[in-house]
């Protein structure tokens, strides 16, 4: 078992993975109404499903973070 303490990379990829939740939730309450043929939902909306991106990219550079920590440790 590793004994180092989370580092700023660890939060990054839990704030990601938190911003990449709510993008995907946005994913689905703004597609639903395309399924259940209601009125479709506003563009800012759509605009809240970047956010599954956005969380991705936050989520990947927390892992760089990590990982460039992790070698100067050796």
């Amino acid at each position: 078992m590793s004994t180092t303490p989370p580092g700023s990379g660890d939060r990054l990829v839990r704030i990601g993975a938190i911003v990449f939740f709510v993008g995907a939730l946005a994913t689905l309450v703004t597609v639903a109404p395309l399924f259940l043929g209601t009125t479709p939902l506003p563009p800012i909306a759509w605009s809240l499903c970047m956010l599954m991106g956005v969380g991705f990219l936050i989520a990947a550079a927390g892992v760089v973070r990590s990982v460039r920590a992790g070698s100067r440790e050796r």
